[in-house]
């Protein structure tokens, strides 16, 4: 995604070569020294981004074809559940030897995900299959941010992370209806198997360049491994779908596992975020948790959104799905607005706007589901809500990497994505078990959670402003969790 915010003093270690602010070379992005880098993560992006519109737009036929609508919320926690096993990996990782090394291994298993799914034969086959290319997923974001932090100059990550984020532009316009039309005339099955055979060319177009600037992604040895932390991320991965189980279970035992999940999920993630960030500190912990609040509200009601389209409304899938492309393509404007606001707004004043912005469209969305209003007003009110996301979400990035050491991007890094997966698997954990109280597709108890969700995002949004000597701290590369 974009980025900006007010400009800060690199933070980094000085014994590894950064390129200067003053020596960035014309081209930007496209600069020769980085082209094909550049190129290279915006394919991985772009692929990642089509995967996930495409199977948010096919999974409720994949679901009535596989005879598993009771496994549909889950399909989609699943995925953003495991995944952070694999970013706390991947960061540790990184941090220990490089970008490169995690990169590669998280490619394969996404791939590997990939073929389980295209090929399940049932839906819990292909709930695994979202497991494996879910982990995988996840873990290619974070050494992707190191390599952002390593190689490209501070002037430029605003441009590289706006790449981001125009890299959903042209699989919002098109992966809706694509997904849709293979799902009802083709075959379901290629929405997932289709991706693969564009992984390896985009992965290729990186690692000459790699190769080129590996005196700048090198690790630090010294950075122990932490089994410790994967461990607990297995742990809040477990409790994050037990949450999302407890749907299944009859009264009382459904409140009673979500109880003692979410108890779960909140002593294991913990140590995998940054301290204080459950009690919303300032600076960085405010910001990952404000990350994590946004990326619940939005991709928790987002999922249900074509769903009820076609439940409803009776829209072809990918008419239905088509309510994303208008989320996307108002995310790539507003990140590319926030871009050049830069000197004028900061990351605070962003944030502020965008959470706001977001609850409005959430009660809209509400609103819809209560009244049945026209699809018409769907696509309007989403619109809105992309525009919101792309607005502010560029600034959680830029504004952790800013106050980051070198010592610790990889784990800030993996810990804004951990944040913004529990976040999402806890919304939709939840939104399953409200709606499996309420009546068969009624729509709105979802969106409900949804809206208010964002309503505490409003609430916490002041709260991502640094701290007084977050400079001073930085530079001492304080341990980052506890």
């Amino acid at each position: 995604m974009p980025a900006g915010g007010r400009r800060l003093d690199q933070v980094t270690d000085r014994s590894t070569p950064v390129p200067s602010d003053d020596a960035v070379p014309a081209g930007g992005v496209f600069a020769a020294e980085w082209r094909w880098l550049s190129l290279g993560m915006f394919a991985l992006i772009f692929l990642a981004a089509f995967e996930v519109l495409a199977v948010t737009t096919a999974m409720p036929i994949i679901a009535a074809d596989l005879d598993g609508e009771g496994l549909y919320a889950l399909a989609f926690s699943v995925p953003l559940a495991a995944g952070v096993v694999g970013m706390v990996v991947a960061g540790n990782w990184s941090d220990r030897s490089g970008p490169l090394p995690p990169l590669l291994a998280a490619g394969g298993l996404f791939v590997v995900g990939l073929v389980i799914a295209g090929l399940a034969p049932t839906m819990p086959v292909l709930v695994l299959g979202r497991l494996v290319h879910g982990i995988g997923g996840a873990a290619v974001i974070v050494p992707l941010y190191v390599i952002v932090a390593r190689v490209y100059p501070e002037s430029v990550r605003a441009r590289v992370f706006a790449g981001f984020a125009a890299a959903w532009v042209i699989p919002s316009i098109v992966g809706p209806t694509v997904a849709g039309y293979v799902a009802e005339h083709l075959d379901w099955r290629w929405v997932f198997l289709g991706v693969i055979a564009l992984v390896l060319p985009a992965a290729l177009m990186m690692l000459a360049p790699l190769l080129r600037v590996l005196d700048r992604v090198q690790g630090d040895p010294n950075v122990p491994w932490s089994g410790r932390r994967v461990g607990w991320s297995v742990l809040a991965a477990a409790a994050a779908l037990g949450v999302s189980l407890a749907a299944e279970f009859d009264e009382p035992w459904r409140w009673i596992v979500a109880v003692l999940s979410i108890a779960g999920a909140i002593v294991a993630v913990r140590p995998l975020l940054p301290v204080g960030t459950l009690r919303a500190v300032r600076g960085i912990p405010a910001t990952v948790l404000m990350r994590a609040i946004v990326a619940g509200a939005f991709f928790g009601a987002e999922i249900y959104l074509p769903k009820m389209l076609i439940e409803r409304y009776d829209l072809p899938a990918g008419l239905a799905g088509a309510v994303l492309t208008g989320a996307g393509l108002s995310w790539a404007a507003a990140s590319w607005l926030q871009g050049r606001l830069d000197p004028r707004l900061s990351n605070t004043e962003v944030v502020r706007i965008g959470a706001l912005t977001l609850a409005i469209a959430l009660a809209g969305v509400l609103a819809i589901a209560l009244l049945s209003w026209p699809p018409v007003a769907v696509f309007v009110a989403w619109t809105i809500a992309g525009a919101a996301m792309g607005f502010m979400y560029p600034r959680f990035s830029v504004a952790v990497l800013e106050q980051s050491p070198q010592s610790v991007q990889g784990f800030n890094s993996a810990a804004l994505t951990i944040g913004e997966s529990l976040g999402g698997a806890a919304a939709l954990a939840v939104t399953a078990l409200v709606a499996s109280v309420a009546s068969a597709g009624a729509f709105a108890p979802e969106f409900a959670v949804t809206a208010a969700i964002a309503v505490v995002g409003v609430l916490l949004a002041s709260r991502v402003r640094p701290p007084d000597g977050w400079r001073r701290r930085a530079e001492g590369a304080e341990t980052p969790a506890g």
